[in-house]
């Protein structure tokens, strides 16, 4: 493969990330905004939002480089899906659902902070494992002050949650894009 191909494909991959990761943020920022619509709501709209987030990861989850993350990325992907299909079809109090979403939070922390580590390397691996420590507190502080948490913490962390998620994959593709170009300004430099 020629630096051209790779740098093509890898351009081509990191825009698409890049874009996933606005339609994720985008979804994290309208929880944000109507809290309390989506505490009346909650099981239907989290639900569809997380299915939405699974696929998206699962996407993410098709342009691993290696077998181990491709598994961590699709393993994230199933729990957002299976609880977003659980919420979505099958819904629950509020009380019932705030609990969900913490234990959520706190397995997504956990799992993202395995795939920051796996990324260490890289430049802005970081912003990842600010995703994971972020989603790990959120999912303590739901857990912590349940029940009394049901009314504003679905909108509210959730989005706040998927939002950094959203950020990070932009940040991430981001620096992959301009490493690339930075490349390829090398290479046509030493030709």
């Amino acid at each position: 493969m020629t630096t051209e191909t790779l740098s093509d494909d890898i351009n081509k991959r990191s825009a698409w990330s890049i874009f996933m990761g606005f339609v994720t943020a985008a979804l994290g920022v309208f929880m944000i905004i109507y809290p309390l619509i989506t505490a009346e709501i909650t099981s239907v709209l989290l639900g569809w939002a997380l299915i939405f987030v699974g696929v998206a990861q699962f996407v993410f989850a098709l342009n691993s480089q290696t077998i181990g993350n491709f598994f961590l990325k699709v393993l994230l992907a199933a729990l957002y899906a299976l609880c977003g299909a659980g919420l979505a079809f099958f819904p629950v109090g509020l009380p019932a659902l705030t609990a969900t979403v913490g234990t959520l939070l706190l397995f997504q922390g956990v799992l993202e902070a395995v795939a920051a580590f796996q990324l260490k390397p890289l430049s802005g691996w970081g912003w990842f494992l600010f995703d994971a420590i972020a989603s790990l507190l959120l999912g303590i502080l739901i857990l912590a002050s349940w029940p009394s948490s049901s009314v504003w913490a679905i909108g509210t962390l959730v989005g706040v949650s998927v939002l950094m998620n959203g950020i990070s994959r932009i940040v991430i593709a981001a620096t992959l894009r301009s490493g690339v170009g930075e490349v390829k300004r090398l290479t046509r430099e030493a030709a």
